[in-house]
């Protein structure tokens, strides 16, 4: 009997020692051999964590809406979009406001569409 609770006890100390912290950003899965494009990914990440307060017209406090290609062309260029979304969860001017941060694979999305040049 006490060699079944050894066992089980290596078993699991070795099954929890294994597990490692995985960001979200390891779970989602981007295929990077296509361009990136505003109507096919920006938009989506837009319209799912952005629009409950950047709607038209904004919302709870929000300062400009992100309902268009150029609203967020120019809230990436002029208004620290990348930045924001960036930020550590719980940091000062961190976005999405009271939710949680987005995935790393997600904000690195926005760069690689701004280092692409916007495509629609």
């Amino acid at each position: 009997m006490r060699a079944k609770f050894l066992l089980s006890t290596l078993l699991l100390t070795v099954l929890v020692s294994s597990c490692s912290e995985n960001s979200t950003a390891d779970l989602i899965d981007i295929d990077n051999s296509v361009q990136l494009r505003y109507d096919t990914q920006i938009k989506n990440i837009i319209n799912s964590n952005c629009l409950n307060c950047h709607s038209s017209p904004p919302t709870n406090g929000a300062p400009m809406q992100l309902t268009t290609y150029e609203n967020v062309k120019e809230a990436v260029l002029n208004r620290g979009l990348i930045d924001r979304i960036s930020r550590a969860q719980g940091s000062s001017g961190m976005m999405p406001l009271g939710g949680t941060r987005l995935p790393q694979a997600l904000i690195d999305q926005f760069t690689t569409w701004q280092n692409e040049g916007f495509v629609e």
